[in-house]
Formats: structure tokens, sequence, C-alpha cells
């Protein structure tokens, strides 16, 4: 079990790859944040799904700064059981952070993620994998008979789903279900930050990932409480903002600030452009106190512009030196298929 990794400044990704045993083919992740009373009967059901699977697997859990005595119990579980690896915080970092470190110590081929407050079923485990198999990057799970109340949780998440629906094109039912497949060399490319864990099948589909979904049980809460309120859907739509940037101008900013500057200044020019042939042609028609409103508002409207235009170029900047000082690419390689010796494109 790993406890503590201070005395080793190597990347967490790093560190989780020099395990002696090799790959698996399943890795279940687990993030936890004060979760004690469901631990061990979620533990019981996950071994169990798993017992019955052909896969060799492990279990992550991700211990997100928990105060409640989680720990203790993550602690005797990693300990008695071999295939448990318990990856536990300093702090509090939240839900994004601790299924990056799942990911990133995850060995499996295939990674499931899913939630330690027992509503998500184990034994969805192997739907899923049967499901992956058919050839899809990633399989997310759908409450559809979600057990949870109405006002606070079904209905945000519903106008949530169909925002994040339109304004990504992923044709997803239910982001926030944490039960999800997906296979490792899809969240290898993908780098999580804030609270965009919601939004990987996303940023996955930005990627050419294929995503499906299918329908998952779905359990009412038994212990402890939701760390999770409506004030979340604040914090979503602000994300998705963000989202939505990332998948349509993360490498061409300039498209999306010189739009809205060129139609800035173009509107500002329309507008004093009217009010100098008005002062020509109609010299007494208004007077100066009538026209300065006007007047100012088109030199608003023609600074503003300016100012767009300047944004954008710095963000092409910014993202020229994002991309070639760290080596990062702009596509990302299924596959090559071909009878000569494979080229390295370096």
């Amino acid at each position: 079990m790993d406890t503590d990794t201070k005395a080793d400044a190597r990347p967490a990704s790093e560190l989780a790859r020099m395990d002696p045993h090799e790959a698996l083919d399943l890795s279940i992740v687990v993030p936890v944040y004060e979760e004690r009373d469901n631990l061990r009967p979620l533990h019981a059901e996950i071994t169990a799904a798993l017992d019955v699977l052909p896969y060799a697997s492990e279990i992550v859990y991700v211990d997100d700064g928990s105060r409640d005595g989680s720990v203790d119990v993550l602690r005797e579980i990693g300990e008695r059981d071999a295939r448990t690896r318990v990856v536990r915080f300093r702090r509090n970092f939240g839900q994004t952070a601790a299924m990056s470190a799942g990911f990133d110590y995850a060995r499996g081929a295939v990674i499931i993620t899913m939630d330690a407050d027992l509503q998500n079923d184990p034994a969805d485990i192997g739907m899923l994998m049967t499901k992956l198999a058919e050839g899809y990057d990633i399989v997310s799970g759908w409450r559809k008979n979600r057990q949870d109340g109405f006002v606070l949780r079904k209905l945000p998440s519903r106008l949530a789903n169909r925002l994040i629906c339109r304004i990504t094109g992923v044709r997803l039912h239910d982001f926030g279900c944490t039960l999800k497949a997906y296979r490792r060399e899809v969240v290898e490319n993908i780098r999580l930050y804030g609270e965009m864990h919601r939004f990987i099948p996303a940023l996955a589909h930005w990627i050419g990932a294929d995503t499906t979904e299918m329908v998952v049980n779905h359990r009412a809460r038994v212990w402890g409480r939701s760390k999770y309120g409506i004030s979340r859907t604040i914090r979503v739509v602000l994300d998705l903002v963000t989202i939505a940037f990332l998948m349509n101008f993360a490498t061409r900013p300039i498209q999306v600030f010189g739009r809205i500057g060129l139609a800035s200044g173009f509107a500002g020019t329309v507008i004093c452009g009217w009010l100098t042939i008005g002062k020509f042609v109609v010299p007494d028609s208004y007077s100066l106190l009538e026209r300065m409103p006007m007047l100012l508002l088109g030199v608003l409207l023609i600074f503003v512009g300016v100012q767009f235009i300047t944004m954008g170029l710095l963000g092409e900047l910014m993202t020229r030196t994002y991309h070639e000082a760290q080596g990062k690419p702009i596509y990302v390689v299924r596959e090559v298929i071909s009878a000569a010796p494979p080229v390295d494109p370096a």
C-alpha cells in the first residue's frame, strides 16, 4: 500500500509504473471523501464482482483528505487485500484531483471509476467491460432510475446534462455519473484541472474517442450524506465555458477573440461614421449634448474591439509557447497502419 511518497520527487504516474508486477487488465478507481461507514460493504461488493470476472485486476482507493476515520478503514482494507492500493492525500484537493491521482496510480489497461457512497453498483462492472469490448473507448453509466431527491439533485442534473450535450455535441444522458469505463490510452491524453472530471467524455470526444452509454443500477444512499449540493451547478456552468473554449478554440484563440473584436470595432465605426455624416449633412438636427452618449458608445466599442483583437493575438502567442516549448502535440494518433517499418515522426 502506498502511504507516503514524500522522499521521492518523481511524478505520481512514474512512481505508479515502478511496480514490479506486470500490467493488469482492469483497475477500479474509487475517490473517497469521508465515507467511513460505506467502505467495508463497498469493498466486499467490489471484490465479489471482480472474483467472477476473468481479469487480472486491482482496486485503487484515493482518500481525498478525509477526517472521519475513512483512512483507518482503508488502511485495514489495504493491508488485508493484496490487490488493493490506497493513495492518501495530505488534504482535501477535490474529486477531480482524486480522479486524476487514481488514473496515475492505476495499472490496468481498462480503468473503471465509481463513487464510494454505495450508490453505484459494483455488479455493473462486468457489463461495462462487455460493452467496452465492442470497440468503444469510453462507456458511461446512465442512472436512468436515479434514487435521489428531485429538486436538489435530479432537476439540476437534467438541466446541466442538456446544456452540456448542446454545447459539447456529446450525446449522453448522465455526465455526472461517476461509474464509467475508460481505456488507458484515452485518459493518458487528458489532463484534469479544477472540477472537470465530469467532462472527461467531452474532452475525450475532442481527441476522437468513441463514447457510448449504458443504463446502470443506482441505489439510494444508506450511510452518510452527499458532499455535493445545488451550489456545484454554478461550477459546472463555469467549467462548461472552459470546455467549450478548449474544444473549439484551444489552438486558435484569435478566432473567438478576433470575431468579437471585429464585431465591436465595426459597430463602433458605424456609430461614429453616422454621427460624423449627421454633423455635416444636418448640422442643426442634434445638439452636442444629445449626440454625446452615442459618440461615447461608438468610441468605447472601437476601443473594446482593439482590446479583444489584442487579447486574441496574445492568446495565439501563449498557445504557441504552450505547444512548442513543451512539445505538446496538436493531434492524437489512434494507430498507424503500414507494411513498412514504423517511422518516428520526430
